[in-house]
């Protein structure tokens, strides 16, 4: 696991482990980035499956209920499977842009 911090956003690379490994990481060490908004790229992993996503659903709903970005990149996955409740986006770029988004919504009371 690569992290990487950009302004107010914690970039979060995963490259070997599987993804419940992962999640179960990012729980372990969830208040370092509780405040920032969060971008995990799994580019470099295996396809992704609809199982396989859903294991970030509880971290996403609870970093976006403290009014914080959680955007899941992978362009492994078919985007039309994925709950509304998680944000997937097949780069990174669309990730920060996601990101600029939902905090212009924020700032305006959305």
């Amino acid at each position: 696991m690569i992290i990487s911090q950009d302004g107010n956003i914690s970039i979060i690379t995963q490259e070997k482990f599987t993804v419940v490994e992962l999640v179960k990481k990012l729980e372990a060490l969830y208040p370092k980035f509780k405040n920032n908004n969060i971008v995990v790229v799994l580019t470099a992993l295996e396809p992704m499956t609809l199982e396989k996503i859903v294991e970030f659903l509880q971290i996403s709903n609870i970093h976006r209920k403290a009014k914080h970005s959680f955007v899941i990149v992978s362009d492994k996955i078919n985007l039309d499977e994925v709950p509304d409740e998680l944000v997937v986006v097949p780069t990174q770029q669309e990730a920060f842009d996601i990101i600029e988004m939902e905090e212009m919504e924020r700032d305006l009371g959305f």
